[in-house]
């Protein structure tokens, strides 16, 4: 059984950075897409960031600069850098994985549970 797990999130303030990480179990990461999405109060979850077993990485124009994902097959975790937070990015986060790099941003294999982030002002 597949397992993503997200940690990391939390209340922060304004300008400071959290690191969220997405530890994946039952299955090596090694060949797969991993992305980020985020779901704010009362909105859609939107796509924020890929990036593919090769290392190629894509983000969304709202968080562009604003944040780094990477991975580490060896760990089996990918990971989400994101500095200089302000309130609007307050949202639940959700890790995924896709076995088809075409279909992480609408359709991926599997699913994190989601981690809170709130950034006060």
């Amino acid at each position: 059984q597949v397992q993503l797990v997200e940690s990391g999130g939390g209340l922060v303030q304004t300008g400071d950075s959290l690191r969220l990480s997405c530890t994946v179990s039952g299955r090596t990461i090694s060949g797969y897409a991993m992305g980020w999405f985020r779901q704010a109060p009362g909105k859609e979850r939107e796509w924020i960031a890929t990036i593919w077993n090769g290392g190629y990485t894509f983000y969304a124009d709202s968080v562009k600069g604003s944040v780094t994902i990477s991975r580490y097959n060896a760990n089996n975790t990918m990971y989400l850098q994101m500095n200089s937070l302000k309130p609007e990015d307050t949202a639940v986060y959700y890790c995924a994985a896709s076995r088809q790099a075409s279909d992480l941003t609408r359709s991926p294999d599997y699913w994190g549970q989601g981690t809170q982030v709130t950034v006060s002002s």
